[in-house]
């Protein structure tokens, strides 16, 4: 049930990036407004995600998420009326707004019916809807431009969000926070004791591994983001591709490709996990240092066909990272903390993520050489952020193990 709502989550969020040709024809925006569209919903995604973690501790997720998907898909009926800046701009924060709520619950959810021996195969499967719906939203937002206009893709996504709230409203249900951990304690009945405000901090902040974990999910989304932004107009400015094609080749090379090695990640990091405390950071650390390669190939090629190929291998070692991003944390926070850890995760990833489409956009624009050869060398630069990134990780997979979780328990169930 709740990869059908990831695969919306996506889908909705990915659309507007598939029609930046057509906004650009038609309201004149220039790539600087484009990236700022484009950032407008990372940064409130950003700045709500802690408060939305926190909110999926105290509270039921099934009504956050459920709730979170009617919001933001009202929002992308919405963003089919738009017609000047400051509107795709409210939209899209709006959007923001209401997709935050959606992770930190339902990783947190899926969590309490998986133990550490299945939690990165469960989120693996659960995460492979990211990339089934960016394809979708980036195809069919092209395909909806050019044969029925832009608007009705919004429209049509929309519509399909709301309807799957409703249904799963009767059907999504609710474990008990710290199920999978209780099984093999003395009282698994006995519920986990509310996290609390002033709790945050000691419980996740002060775990050194955490915060390495963090950096890395920077680096990675500051990448992720400009790829899941620029990539159909790259594809469409300096390949000459059609829309609707850039539209499918700018989505299906990357995020199918990743689809199919995210549970391979997820299987990996749950054996390696067994082995040693941070198996799954060094499955992680693994993807993104052979990422590295092809995130600078894919700026750098002037061939079709080898682009074609650098971006598929790219979004395999993509995948091996993102099937342990939300596993990798919760092996170091306590099970009452998971919505939080998730929240504080995309306010560190989202937020600094979000600068990345602008940047490109602006460097784009302001460059010494044309504007395409601004935008592949600053696509090839990306792969030394990625390299940063595993650097953090491998630091985080020596020191895993060390972070001791104590799960301080209540005597009334939540």
């Amino acid at each position: 049930m709740l990869w059908f709502v990831c695969f919306l989550n996506y889908s909705d969020r990915q659309a507007i990036f598939s029609v930046f040709p057509k906004l650009a024809k038609e309201f004149g925006f220039d790539k600087v407004q484009l990236g700022l569209i484009g950032s407008a919903f990372m940064w409130v995604y950003a700045l709500a995600a802690p408060f939305a973690g926190f909110a999926g501790d105290r509270w039921r997720r099934k009504h956050l998420i459920l709730g979170g998907c009617l919001f933001w898909s009202l929002v992308t009926m919405l963003t089919g009326t738009c017609g000047r800046l400051w509107q795709f701009v409210s939209v899209r924060a709006l959007e923001g707004l209401g997709e935050s709520l959606y992770f930190p619950a339902s990783t947190s959810l899926l969590s309490d019916y998986h133990g550490t021996t299945t939690r990165s195969r469960a989120l693996s499967i659960h995460n492979s809807g990211v990339y089934l719906g960016t394809i979708a939203g980036g195809w069919l937002g092209a395909w909806f431009a050019v044969h029925t206009g832009w608007r009705s893709g919004f429209y049509v996504f929309g519509g399909a969000g709301i309807l799957l709230a409703l249904t799963l409203y009767r059907f999504l249900r609710e474990p008990l926070r710290g199920q999978a951990e209780a099984r093999s304690g003395p009282r698994p009945e006995e519920a986990l004791a509310p996290l609390r405000l002033r709790e945050i901090g000691p419980v996740i902040l002060r775990s050194p591994t955490a915060l390495l974990l963090l950096g890395a999910f920077l680096a990675a989304n500051f990448v992720a983001a400009i790829f899941l932004t620029w990539t159909p107009t790259f594809l469409v400015e300096k390949f000459h591709f059609q829309l609707t094609s850039a539209g499918l080749s700018g989505s299906v090379f990357i995020h199918l490709a990743s689809a199919l090695s995210i549970p391979v990640g997820g299987w990996m990091a749950d054996r390696w996990a067994r082995r040693c405390a941070g198996g799954r950071m060094l499955v992680q650390a693994l993807g993104l240092l052979l990422g590295a390669v092809f995130v600078f190939l894919v700026g750098a090629t002037r061939n079709v066909s080898t682009l074609l190929v650098v971006m598929s291998l790219f979004g395999v070692c993509k995948g091996l990272y993102d099937s342990n991003i939300f596993a990798a944390i919760f092996d170091v926070v306590e099970p009452r903390a998971r919505g939080t850890a998730a929240g504080i995760m995309n306010t560190v990833g989202w937020g600094g993520g979000a600068l990345g489409p602008l940047a490109v956009g602006w460097f784009s624009q302001h460059g010494r050489a044309t504007q395409m050869e601004n935008m592949s060398a600053a696509i090839s630069s990306c792969s030394i952020v990625y390299l940063a990134g595993a650097i953090l990780l491998l630091a985080a997979s020596s020191r895993a193990g060390k972070d001791v979780i104590a799960i301080p328990r209540s005597e009334t169930p939540a």
